[in-house]
C-alpha cells in the first residue's frame, strides 16, 4: 500500500517542488521560459557541456525519489542541432542501482551490469508543409521501466531513485504512473468514441488545434517499442507515401555490443498506429529485437476525421518463450510478420508466395503472427579450446589453487585443474589483453584490446560483471590488483604512443558503485611489467627496457623513482616479483640477458645480481645444470616467487625451480616432457610462470599456446590446454570415436577428443599449410587437403610415428596418426573436401578450378576422375564450398563462375543442374553471387545457397526452383552453412556472429544470434549426435543445443518409437456419429460394456482413424504433446478387443491414456464400464466398476502394440530409477543354517543406495527412520545407531513409502531372473515382518504412495512399464491398473482429499479422481497441459501445498504453482539451474532439490494471495531463505512439518541431516559411490579403512561404523589398500598406503589427517599393496605383473621384481617370521599371486637388501567355457592357524580351495566349491573361511576343520570382497558399493 499515494499518476515536478529547488538541484544554465507551442512555462536546460548543465531530482545522491510507477512520461523537446542526455537511476528488487541513459549523442547501444546507454537517433526525410522538424517538436517519451530492466538485464524493477535532465533540451514536466496512457487521445474523445484505452489526463495533455491531428504537431515514443520491424521498414513500409518522409526517432542497439544475454522476453504488442497501418508488409528477419519506435500514429487518430469512424483496437500478440540461463553471448530475435488485410494492399514488390490469399483474409486468419524459438536461447556455450589471443602471458591461479584463470581470445576461462571443467566469463567483444585477480580471489579485472580499451570488473564467484568502463589507454597491456582489491593499476600506451599508468579505485564496485580514476600518469620509460606491492597498496614497481622504477600513490598523485642499476642500466627487463624478507621487502627483476637482480625495496638499491648461463661445451652431448656466472645468458621471460622457491621461465623452453639463494637448480623441466628432470623437446619459449598459493605447483604458458603446470612433489608436468597458434580454418567430426579434426593457419592439423576437449595427436607441415579436412564416415581415417594441392589420407589406428619427406615439403607427425596415401592431382590450393556419407567416394576441389573424385572405400584411396575448370576459381577455402547430399547421390559446389551453382551426380560427375544466382534477385542493384552451399534433408530435397546479397536461397535440388528465401542482415554475407541432421536448425556464420534459424518453420522463420568469437567464424558443424554445435575461428567453441529432441523425427514410420498409434480399421460416417456427441453437444447415449472375464482395452483417439474417408473434420490449431491434432469437440471413444496387459491407448486432451483393470479383483465388484465425463469438461474420462455384461468389440480399434513392442527409451530425467547392471544371478540350492546355528549375524550396513529414488522415510514424532541399501531395508535408531535389517527382496530396492499412521511400510524392487514381475513388499513396522507380497509391474517401480486415509496404495511403473496400479490395503488386492502412454515422473495424493491423485510427466499434469458410491468405484482422469508461460519443459516433481495449491518442478529448474480449483497454472519462477527432482511443502515453506546438488528453502507464504491475481501474479514475493550444496544430486528428502529439519539422500550414497535454523548439513549415513576394492584394519581394530573406484579412501570407527576421515583423489580409482603394522621405532605412527589406477602410491597419515607422500613406482595401475612386517617397506604390484619395493620414508623404489610380468598381480601378503628351514635367511615371508594362476613365495630382509625365492606354484588355467567373461582372480593367503600352509583359490581347473604345505611341497587338502571364488578370507580365530562367488550373490562360510558349510544372503551382487577383522569377531563383506558387517559367533 506504500505506493497508493502515487496513483493514478504523479506530477514529479509538483510533488518535489522543483520551482523552489529545495528537494531538487540545478547546475549551469537552467531557466524558466514560456513556450509558445504549449502556451505554458517550461524549463530550459542549455550549455556547451551536458554534464555541467542539468536538473537533478532529488537534490543529493544519498536521497531517493522512491517512485514506484511502472511508466515514466518525459514531456520534453530537444533543442535543434544540440545534444541532450537523460539519466535515470533505477533500483532493482535486489537493491542494485542501474543507470539508464538516453541521448542523441550516443552512436550505439552499450550495456553493462549497472548501465544501459540507448542512442536516440532521428532520421529525417523531407518534412511536409507546416510540420516542424524533429528538433522543433515536443515529444512524449514513455518509458516502461519494468520492461527495460527485465529485457536487458533480467532484473526486477523496484523504484525510480533519481533523474538527471542534461543540456540541451526544454522540459515541461515528468509523470509516473502504472497506467499506459495514449497521449493522442483525450478523456473526452475516449468517452465519446467509447474506446477501450486509457486516455491521457488533461494535466499531461499537449494542446491540439481544433480540427488538426495530434501527430502533426507532436511525437510519441514508447520504449521498449511495440513494433518489431527493422529500421528500414519503419520508414518505407509503415507509412503511406504522403507520410513516408516523416522523421523516425528510434533507439537502436548494435549487435556486437550486446554484453549480456536477453534473459526474459516480453509480451510484444503488435498494433496499427494510424490509418495507413493496413499497408504494412511482412518484415524480413532481423538480427536484434527492435528496441524502440517513434513517430507513432494513434489507433484513434481518425476520430473526427473524414471517415468519422474509429478503428478497432488490435489484440495483443504475446510470446512467452522463457529464456534459459545461458553461458553464451546471445541476441534473441523475435520476428513478427504483419500480413496485409487485403490482397490489393500488398506491396507490388513482394514475391507472389508471400501474399495472403482471399480465403485467409475473409476468415481473418493469421493477421498478425509472431514466431520465436523454444527454448530461447537454443545454444549455450559449454567449453572452448584455445589459449591466449592477444597475448600468451596471462594465466593466474585462483585463491585456493584448484583452478586456473586464463583468456581465450574474447572469453575468460576458469579451468578446474583436477576435473578439467570450465567456467566461462562472457562479455568482451574483442581479445582480452590483460587479467588481474585480487588477493581474496573475489574480484577479477580484465581488459580487452582495440582502442579504446574496455575494462570489466567481475564478481569471480558468481561470474557477474559488476562494472564496465573505458580506459584512457588505447590497449591495456598489464593489470595489477592490490591485495585488498581496492586499487587497480593498468599500464599501456595512449593514442600518442606515450606510456601511461592509470590507477582506479575499486572499493565501491562490489557495493553498486563504479570504478573511479584516482590518477593518471604519463611516463617516458618503457614498462614491460607492473605490479602493486602485496604489503602496501600505495606502492608499486615496474620494469622495462633499461629501467626499474618504484612508484607510490600519495595525495591523489602517482610518483615514481628510478632504481640505481649501475652497470645493469642497459638491460631489457621482462618481469618482476616482490618477496617478504626478514630485513624488509625484496624486489626480484629478471632480464632478457639472463640477469636476475635482487633490489632492496627500502633502499632502492641492487643488493645482488646473478645471471643464468648454459654450460654446454662445444661438441658436448647434452647441456648440464645451469649456473650463474659470466658469459652469454639465457633470456628469462618470467619469474614467480614463493616463500622458499623461485620459478623462472626462459625462452629456451625450460621451466626452472631455484631456492631463493640460487645455489643450485632444484628442478628443470622442458615443457614437452612429462619427466621434468630430463631435457625435452621444447614446445616454444615460455611466456609466463606463476607459483600456486600453496607453493606446490608452478603454472607456465608458452608462446605456442600451451598452458600447463608442474607438480613439485611428484615432479610431473601436466598440460592443461593446447591450442592452435593461428586462426582455425576448417573442422570435421567423427561419430564412432567422438573426435574432432581441425586445420589452422599455424600449419598444423590436430585431433581432439570431444568428450574431454583434450588434444589426442597432431601433425605439422612447415612448408605447406593444410586447408581442408574430412573424416571417412566408416573407417578410422581422415583426409586433409593442403595449399600445395596435395590430398593426404591418415590412419588413426596405426601407432607408428611417420616423418614423410616430399619434394613439396616435410610433414612431421606427432601422435597416433600415419599418412597412408598422398594424392597429387591439383595444381592449386585445396578449397573443398567432402566425403560421401556412405564412405565410397571422396571429392576435392582447388583454387585452379579442378574437381577430383576418389575411391575412398578401398584401403588405398585412388583417383577415379579429374575434371578441369568446373569449380569457381575465386572461391576461398570453406567447409561449405563442396558438399554431398545425405543419400550420397548429389554433389554441389559454386562454379564454374561465382554466379552459378552446379549439381552433379556423384558417381558419374554428370551435370544434373546449373542455377544462375543472378536471376534470383532481379530487383537488386548489383549482380548476386553464390558464397556457400548446403544440402537439406532428403525429403523434400532442398539445396541451400547463401549469396553475396545477404540472403539464403532455398532451392529445389532437382529443378532449381526457388522455394523460399531467408534474409540475413548486412554487412557480411554468410560464408558458412550447416543444417542439423533432422532438418530443424540451420546455422549461418557471417563475420563474428553465428545465427541459428528455425528451418522447420516454413513461414517467416526466426533466428537467434550468438557472438563470442573475436575473429570471423570460419566453420560451424553439428556433432554427430546432434546434441552439440562446434564453431571455429579464433578458437574452437563447443555449444550445447538446448532444444529437446523431436518426438517423431522427419521420416519416421508408424510403429517406430515415438510414432503415433494408428487405427487398424476405418469407420464409416455413421459409426463416427454414433461414437461422438452430435452438434447439439449432448453426451453419448450408450457405451460399450466389457465382460467380467476379459475386459476390453478402451482407446480414446483424438484424430480420425486411418484411411477414413467419411465426413469428419478436425481442428488444425491445437496440438497435443505427442504432436497429434486434437479435436475441438469431445474425444472419440473407440472400443478395442481384449489384448495383453501393457497395450496403450489414446487419451483425451493430447495424449494416449489407456484405462484398464486387472482380471477378477477380489474384494471389489467385478466389471468395468467406461464413459465420457460431463460435456463441459473435455479432458475428463470416467470409468467405474459394476457388473454389466461385455459388449462386442467394434471394428475401429486403435492399436499401440507395434509402438510398444519397441524397447523403451529412458527419458532424459534423473528422476527415473535404473537398476545397476549385475552379471551375477540369484543363489540356488543354498545351504542355509538352522535357526540358532548361524555362525554369522548381520550387525550393520555401511552405506545408502544413492541409486534409488525416494528410498528414505522418517517420522520425527515416532522416530522411525528407514532407508535402503541394495536389497535390504535398513531400519536405524538415530539415537543409538542400532540397525534392523529387513531381508526379502531379490533385487535392488528402488523406492519406499510409509503410511500416514507409520504402521505400514511399502518397498519395491525390480524384476529378478527368476520372476517375470517386480516385487512389492508390505511390511509391518512394529513387528518388522512382511505382511504381503504384491506383484504386477514388469520392469521396475518408479514410485509408491499411500492415500491420506491409508486405504489405498498406488504403485507407478517406470518408463519401461508405464502402468499405474491401485491396491486395496484392506485385502491387498489390485483394484485397478492403467496403462500410461508416456513415462510419468512422479505422483502424489492430495493430503486434503483422499480421492485425488496427481501425476506429472511430459507436457502435462494428470489428475485421477477416485470416487466410491457403495460398491461402485469411479475413477476420473483429467489432463491439463503445461501452459506456454512455463515453457516446453517436462515436469519432474510435485507436492501439494496449502489447499488448493500444487507445486511442480521441471527439468529446466522452474517451479510452477497450480490452482487445482481453477485447473490453471498462475505462477512460475526459476528455482534452479538443473532438473528439480524433489519438492516438499509444508505451510509457508517449500524445499526443492535438484541434480545440481543444491537444496533450497523457499518462502511461499505469499503464494495463496497471489492466486487471486491469476495469470497476472508475479514471483517477486517468493524468495529463497536458505541454500545448501550437497555432495550429489538430491534423490530423497523427508522434512519435519515445520520444515526446520529433515533428512536428505543424494546420489553419492550419503544421507544428510539438514537444519535450516542453523544452516548446517551433517552426515548421518555415508557410503561409497562406486565399487569397493579393499577393507583393511588398524592393528588395534579400532578403525578400518576402505577404498573404492570413486577415488576415495575412507576411515571408519569400527565401534560406531561412522565415517571419520575421507581422502579423495579426483579422476582416479583407488584399487588397493594397506594399513601399516605397529612400528617399534614410532608406535604413534599410523599410515594407510593406497594404490591408484594411474600407477601412483599415496601414503596417508591417520593422526595428521594428511597425505605425507606421493610416489609413482609403476607405470600401470596398482592392483595389490602390502607393508612389510616392520612397516618400513612397501610391496606393490601392478597390472603388468611388476612388483616394486619402496621405502615410505624416502619415497624411493629400490627394487623391482618382474617374475610375474605379463599378468596382473592379484594378491600380495607379508608376514614376519625367520624361515631358516627353507634354506634362506630372512625376517619376512611374503607371497605374490598373479592372474596367470601362479604364486611365488619369497623370504626377504629388506634392511640388508636380501630377497630370495622360496617356492613357485603354477596351476593350469580353467577352460574358457567355464569362465565366459574373464578368468577368476588368483587368491592366495598364508593360513593363520598353520603358518606352513598356503591356501589358494581360483588357481585350479576345478572349483575348489587348495591347502598347500610349504614344508612338504604338496597339496594337503582340497575343499570343493560350487563356483569359482572371487574373494576369500581366513579367520585368525576359529578355522573359518569366508568365500564370495562370481556367479551367485551368496556369502559362504566354511568350517575348514569339519567341512560344514553355511550360506548367507543379503548382498545385491556377487561378494567381491571378504575380510575378517584381526580379532576374528567381525567379518566385512562388500558387493559393489555396499558393505555389510557380520558378527561372528563362536570365534
Amino acid at each position: 500500500m506504500a505506493g497508493v499515494w502515487q496513483q493514478p499518476f504523479l506530477n514529479v515536478f509538483r510533488h518535489f517542488k522543483v520551482d523552489e529547488w529545495k528537494r531538487s538541484s540545478k547546475e549551469g544554465d537552467v531557466a524558466v521560459v514560456t513556450d509558445k507551442t504549449l502556451k505554458c512555462t517550461v524549463y530550459r536546460v542549455r550549455g556547451p557541456v551536458s554534464a555541467g548543465n542539468y536538473i537533478q531530482l532529488p537534490k543529493t545522491s544519498t536521497q531517493s525519489l522512491g517512485l514506484t510507477g511502472r511508466y515514466l512520461y518525459v514531456l520534453f523537446r530537444p533543442l535543434p542541432a544540440k545534444h541532450f542526455v537523460i539519466h535515470l537511476d533505477l533500483c532493482t528488487e535486489g537493491s542494485q542501482v542501474v543507470r539508464v541513459s538516453f541521448s542523441n549523442f550516443f552512436k550505439e547501444f552499450k550495456s553493462t551490469a549497472t548501465w544501459l546507454q540507448f542512442p536516440f537517433i532521428c532520421e529525417t526525410g523531407t518534412p511536409r508543409k507546416g510540420v516542424g522538424s524533429p528538433g522543433a517538436r515536443w515529444t512524449c517519451l514513455q518509458l516502461d521501466l519494468h520492461d527495460i530492466l527485465l529485457v536487458y538485464l533480467n532484473r526486477r524493477y523496484s523504484h525510480l531513485k533519481s533523474i538527471r535532465l542534461c543540456a540541451s533540451l526544454l522540459v515541461r514536466n515528468l509523470y509516473t504512473s502504472d497506467l499506459c496512457f495514449d497521449p493522442a487521445v483525450t478523456v473526452a474523445e475516449a468517452r465519446c468514441a467509447k474506446l477501450p484505452i486509457t486516455p491521457i489526463p488533461r494535466e499531461m495533455a499537449f494542446p491540439v488545434p481544433k480540427g488538426e491531428s495530434w501527430h502533426d504537431h507532436y511525437v510519441h515514443i514508447r520504449f521498449p517499442s511495440d513494433s518489431s520491424k527493422t529500421p528500414s521498414e519503419a520508414v518505407q513500409k509503415s507509412c503511406s507515401p504522403s507520410e513516408a518522409a516523416r522523421p523516425v526517432l528510434r533507439l537502436l542497439p548494435h549487435p556486437a555490443d550486446f554484453s549480456k544475454p536477453v534473459q526474459d522476453s516480453l509480451a510484444l504488442m503488435v498494433q496499427k498506429r494510424g490509418p495507413t497501418a493496413s499497408r504494412q508488409a511482412p518484415s524480413v528477419p532481423r538480427p536484434l529485437p527492435e528496441v524502440s519506435v517513434s513517430c507513432e500514429r494513434s489507433k484513434v487518430s481518425s476520430v473526427g476525421g473524414p471517415s468519422g469512424r474509429s478503428q478497432e483496437p488490435l489484440a495483443w500478440v504475446e510470446t512467452t518463450d522463457k529464456h534459459v540461463a545461458s553461458d553464451s553471448l546471445h541476441v534473441s530475435v523475435h520476428q513478427t510478420t504483419v500480413e496485409p488485410t487485403a490482397p490489393e494492399d500488398a506491396s507490388p514488390q513482394e514475391s507472389p508466395g508471400r501474399k495472403q490469399n482471399q480465403q485467409e483474409v475473409a476468415l481473418g486468419k493469421n493477421r498478425f503472427q509472431q514466431r520465436s524459438f523454444l527454448p530461447d536461447p537454443v545454444l549455450r556455450l559449454k567449453g572452448v579450446i584455445g589459449f591466449g589471443g592477444h597475448s600468451t602471458k596471462w594465466a593466474l591461479w585462483t585463491r585456493d589453487g584448484a583452478a586456473v584463470v586464463y583468456p581465450c581470445h574474447a572469453i575468460i576461462v576458469v579451468l578446474c585443474v583436477n576435473t578439467r571443467e570450465q567456467r566461462l566469463f562472457l562479455g568482451h567483444t574483442d581479445k582480452v589483453s590483460a587479467l588481474a585477480l585480487d588477493g581474496s580471489g573475489s574480484l577479477l579485472a580484465s581488459a580487452q584490446a582495440r582502442p579504446h580499451s574496455m575494462l570489466r570488473l567481475w564478481d569471480f564467484q558468481t561470474g557477474e560483471c559488476l562494472s564496465l568502463f573505458q580506459s584512457p589507454i588505447h590497449t591495456v597491456c598489464s593489470l595489477s590488483f592490490s591485495d585488498s582489491g581496492e586499487v587497480l593499476c593498468g599500464v599501456g600506451k595512449d593514442r600518442h604512443g606515450r606510456m601511461t599508468v592509470v590507477v582506479w579505485g575499486t572499493a565501491q564496485v562490489g557495493r553498486g558503485g563504479e570504478a573511479v580514476i584516482l590518477t593518471k600518469v604519463h611516463s617516458d620509460v618503457d614498462i614491460q611489467a607492473f605490479e602493486v606491492a602485496f604489503f602496501d597498496e600505495t606502492r608499486m614497481a615496474s620494469c622495462g627496457r633499461g629501467s626499474v622504477r618504484l612508484w607510490r600513490l600519495r595525495g591523489g598523485g602517482l610518483r615514481s623513482c628510478p632504481v640505481d642499476l649501475g652497470e645493469h642500466h642497459a638491460l631489457e627487463f621482462t618481469d618482476l616479483a616482490f618477496r617478504q624478507a626478514q630485513d624488509g621487502h625484496i624486489l626480484y627483476v629478471c632480464s632478457r640477458s639472463g640477469h636476475i637482480l635482487e633490489i632492496d625495496h627500502q633502499r632502492m638499491a641492487v643488493r645482488c645480481a646473478r645471471r643464468l648461463l648454459p654450460t654446454q661445451t662445444p661438441g658436448g652431448p647434452l647441456p648440464q645444470k645451469q649456473t650463474f656466472s659470466s658469459g652469454p645468458g639465457i633470456a628469462i621471460s618470467s619469474l614467480s616467487i614463493s616463500q622458499a622457491k623461485c620459478a623462472m621461465g626462459s625462452e629456451d623452453g625450460y621451466l626452472r625451480l631455484w631456492p631463493l639463494d640460487f645455489s643450485s637448480v632444484l628442478l628443470e623441466a622442458g615443457l614437452g616432457d612429462h619427466q621434468p628432470t630430463l631435457p625435452a623437446e621444447h614446445e616454444g619459449p615460455i611466456s609466463s610462470v606463476c607459483v600456486s598459493p600453496d607453493g606446490l605447483r608452478v603454472l607456465s604458458t608458452t608462446s605456442s599456446g600451451h598452458l600447463g603446470f608442474l607438480d613439485i612433489l611428484s615432479r610431473e608436468y601436466s598440460v592443461l590446454v593446447r591450442s592452435h597458434a593461428a586462426p582455425v580454418l576448417a573442422l570435421a567430426t567423427e561419430s564412432s570415436r567422438g573426435q574432432l579434426a581441425t586445420v589452422s593457419q599455424d600449419h598444423t592439423v590436430r585431433i581432439w577428443d570431444l568428450a574431454t576437449l583434450q588434444q589426442l595427436y597432431d601433425f605439422a607441415s612447415p612448408e605447406e599449410a593444410p586447408c581442408a579436412v574430412a573424416f571417412h564416415p566408416t573407417q578410422p581415417t581422415f583426409f586433409c587437403g593442403f595449399s600445395s594441392g596435395a590430398v593426404r589420407s591418415f590412419s588413426l589406428e596405426t601407432t607408428e610415428v611417420l616423418v614423410e619427406h616430399r619434394r613439396s615439403g616435410t610433414v612431421q607427425l606427432r601422435g597416433k596418426a600415419t599418412a597412408s596415401r598422398v594424392c597429387r592431382c591439383h595444381r592449386g590450393a585445396i578449397t573443398g573436401l567432402a566425403a560421401s556419407p556412405d564412405g565410397s567416394l571422396l571429392f576435392s576441389s582447388c583454387s585452379r578450378g579442378s574437381l577430383a573424385q576418389y575411391h575412398s572405400s578401398a584401403p588405398q584411396c585412388r583417383i577415379l576422375r579429374v575434371t578441369a575448370n568446373v569449380v569457381c576459381q575465386e572461391a576461398c577455402p570453406s567447409p561449405s564450398a563442396l558438399v554431398v547430399s545425405g543419400d550420397s547421390h548429389l554433389l554441389a559446389f559454386v562454379g564454374p563462375s561465382k554466379y552459378t551453382v552446379t549439381v552433379m551426380d556423384t558417381a558419374s560427375l554428370d551435370e544434373l543442374l546449373r542455377v544462375d544466382i543472378r536471376t534470383l534477385d532481379l530487383a537488386g542493384s548489383c549482380l548476386d553471387s553464390a558464397v556457400a552451399v548446403c544440402f537439406g534433408p532428403a525429403p523434400p530435397g532442398h539445396l541451400l545457397v547463401s549469396t553475396s546479397s545477404n540472403m539464403v536461397a532455398v532451392l529445389d535440388a532437382t529443378s532449381g526452383r526457388l522455394v523460399r528465401e531467408l534474409s540475413c542482415v548486412p554487412p557480411a554475407a554468410c560464408s558458412v552453412l550447416a543444417l542439423s541432421g533432422d532438418g530443424r536448425f540451420l546455422l549461418t556464420a557471417a563475420d563474428r556472429a553465428i545465427k541459428v534459424w528455425d528451418y522447420s518453420a516454413q513461414a517467416g522463420p526466426g533466428c537467434q544470434v550468438y557472438i563470442g568469437h573475436s575473429e570471423p567464424v570460419r566453420a560451424v558443424a553439428f556433432t554427430p549426435d546432434q546434441q552439440q554445435l562446434l564453431s571455429v575461428g579464433d578458437a574452437i567453441f563447443l555449444w550445447d543445443v538446448l532444444a529437446p529432441s523431436e518426438k517423431s523425427p522427419p521420416g519416421s514410420v508408424q510403429g517406430s518409437p515415438g510414432a503415433p498409434t494408428t487405427c487398424e480399421a476405418g469407420l464409416g460416417t455413421r459409426q463416427l456419429e454414433d461414437m461422438v456427441s452430435g452438434a447439439n453437444g449432448l453426451p453419448r447415449r450408450q457405451v460399450p460394456m466389457p465382460s467380467q472375464a476379459s475386459p476390453p482395452w478402451l482407446d480414446i483417439c483424438a484424430r480420425p482413424p486411418k484411411d477414413h474417408d467419411g465426413a469428419f473434420s478436425m481442428s488444425d490449431e491445437s496440438r497435443g504433446p505427442e504432436g497429434l491434432r486434437q479435436a475441438s469437440g469431445p474425444p472419440v471413444l473407440v472400443q478395442k478387443e481384449a489384448g495383453r496387459a501393457g497395450d496403450g491407448a489414446w487419451g483425451a486432451m493430447g495424449g494416449p491414456w489407456d484405462l484398464g483393470r486387472p482380471p477378477n479383483p477380489r474384494g471389489w465388484p467385478s466389471g468395468l464400464r467406461t464413459d465420457l465425463a460431463a460435456p463441459g469438461r473435455q479432458g475428463m474420462v470416467t470409468y467405474r466398476t459394476n457388473g454389466e455384461p461385455k459388449a462386442p468389440a467394434g471394428p475401429g480399434a486403435c492399436s499401440t502394440g507395434r509402438a510398444r513392442a519397441q524397447p523403451p527409451t529412458r527419458p532424459d530425467s534423473y528422476r527415473h530409477f535404473t537398476a545397476r547392471y549385475k552379471a551375477s544371478l540369484l543363489p540356488k540350492g543354498l545351504s542355509f543354517p538352522a535357526v540358532g546355528d548361524e555362525r554369522l549375524h548381520l550387525k550393520a550396513v555401511m552405506g545408502y543406495n544413492g541409486n534409488g529414488r525416494a528410498n528414505l522415510v522418517w517420522r520425527p514424532d515416532t522416530g522411525f527412520f528407514a532407508y535402503t541399501c541394495g536389497r535390504l531395508v535398513v531400519v536405524e535408531d538415530l539415537h543409538s545407531g542400532v540397525q534392523q535389517h529387513w531381508l526379502g527382496h531379490p533385487e535392488e530396492i528402488s523406492t519406499l513409502a510409509l503410511s500416514h499412521d507409520a504402521q505400514v511400510l511399502a518397498s519395491a524392487s525390480g524384476r529378478s531372473s527368476t520372476a517375470s514381475r517386480c516385487q512389492i513388499r508390505v511390511w509391518d513396522v512394529p513387528g518388522g515382518s512382511c505382511r504381503q507380497l504384491l506383484s504386477h509391474h514388469d520392469t521396475a517401480v518408479q514410485a509408491l504412495a499411500f492415500s491420506p486415509d491409508d486405504r489405498l496404495l498406488v504403485t507407478l511403473g517406470d518408463y519401461g512399464d508405464r502402468t499405474l496400479a491401485l491396491w486395496s490395503m484392506a485385502t491387498y488386492e489390485l483394484v485397478s491398473s492403467t496403462c500410461l502412454p508416456e513415462p510419468v515422473y512422479g505422483m502424489a495424493f492430495n493430503p486434503w482429499d483422499a480421492g485425488e491423485l496427481a501425476c506429472v510427466g511430459q507436457g502435462a499434469i494428470t489428475l485421477w479422481l477416485l470416487q466410491q458410491h457403495g460398491g461402485d468405484v469411479s475413477l476420473q482422469v483429467h489432463r491439463e497441459p503445461i501452459p506456454e508461460e512455463v515453457g516446453g519443459w517436462e515436469l519432474t516433481s510435485l507436492c501439494y501445498g496449502t489447499t488448493p495449491l500444487l507445486y511442480c518442478g521441471s527439468n529446466a529448474g522452474q517451479v510452477c504453482v497450480w490452482d487445482m480449483c481453477a485447473s490453471c497454472c498462475f505462477l512460475a519462477w526459476e528455482a534452479d539451474d538443473g532438473e528439480i527432482g524433489v519438492l516438499l511443502c509444508s505451510g509457508a515453506r517449500l524445499v526443492s532439490g535438484s541434480n545440481t546438488r543444491r537444496l533450497r528453502l523457499w518462502a511461499v507464504g505469499a503464494v495463496p494471495e497471489l492466486r487471486r491475481k491469476g495469470s497476472g501474479a508475479r514471483s517477486s514475493s517468493v524468495f529463497m531463505e536458505r541454500e545448501l550444496t550437497l555432495d550429489g544430486a538430491v534423490v530423497s528428502a523427508v522434512f519435519h512439518e515445520s520444515m526446520d529439519m529433515g533428512v536428505v539422500g543424494t546420489t553419492a550414497g550419503t544421507l544428510w541431516y539438514v537444519s535450516w535454523a542453523e544452516g548446517t548439513s551433517t552426515r548421518l549415513v555415508s557410503g561409497h559411490q562406486s565399487k569397493v576394492n579393499e577393507v583393511v584394519f588398524s592393528p588395534s581394530e579400532s578403525h578400518c579403512a576402505t577404498c573404492s573406484d570413486d577415488g576415495s579412501v575412507r576411515v571408519w570407527s569400527v565401534a560406531s561404523m561412522e565415517l571419520l576421515i575421507q581422502f579423495q583423489v579426483l579422476s582416479q580409482s583407488c584399487l588397493c589398500l594397506s594399513w601399516s603394522p605397529p612400528s617399534c621405532e614410532r608406535p604413534e605412527q599410523q599410515w594407510v598406503a593406497a594404490g591408484y589406477s594411474d600407477g601412483t602410491l599415496r601414503l596417508f597419515s591417520i593422526p595428521l589427517i594428511a597425505m605425507e607422500l606421493k610416489m609413482h613406482p609403476h607405470s600401470a595401475a596398482l592392483t595389490a599393496i602390502a607393508f612389510s612386517a616392520d612397516g618400513q617397506t612397501i610391496l606393490s604390484g601392478d597390472r603388468d605383473g611388476l612388483v616394486a619395493v619402496s621405502r615410505p620414508r624416502t619415497g624411493m623404489t629400490f627394487r623391482v621384481l618382474n617374475d610375474h610380468r605379463g599378468a596382473p598381480i592379484c594378491t600380495i601378503q607379508s608376514t614376519r617370521r625367520e624361515y631358516g628351514d627353507f634354506g634362506a635367511e630372512g625376517v619376512d615371508l611374503w607371497l605374490a599371486a598373479s592372474g596367470d594362476q601362479q604364486v611365488s613365495v619369497w623370504v626377504s630382509n629388506w634392511l640388508q637388501d636380501r630377497c630370495e625365492l622360496v617356492d613357485w606354484l603354477s596351476f593350469p588355467a580353467p577352460a574358457l567355457t567355464e569362465v565366459p567373461s574373464c578368468p577368476p582372480p588368483s587368491l592366495a593367503a598364508f593360513c593363520p592357524w598353520d603358518e606352513a600352509l598356503l591356501v589358494c583359490a581360483g588357481l585350479s581347473v576345478h572349483h575348489e580351495v587348495v591347502f598347500y604345505s610349504l614344508c612338504q611341497k604338496q597339496v594337503m587338502k582340497k575343499i570343493p566349491l560350487p563356483f569359482f571364488a572371487v574373494s576369500m578370507s581366513l579367520s585368525p580365530g576359529a578355522h573359518l573361511m569366508a568365500i564370495g562367488f562370481s556367479a551367485e550373490r551368496v556369502l559362504r562360510l566354511v568350517d575348514c576343520a569339519s567341512g560344514a558349510v553355511q550360506d548367507f544372503a543379503g548382498h545385491d551382487d556377487s561378494v567381491q570382497l571378504c575380510r575378517f577383522a584381526p580379532s576374528a569377531r567381525l567379518l566385512f563383506t562388500a558387493a559393489h558399493n555396499e558393505i555389510l558387517v557380520w558378527e561372528v559367533t563362536g570365534h
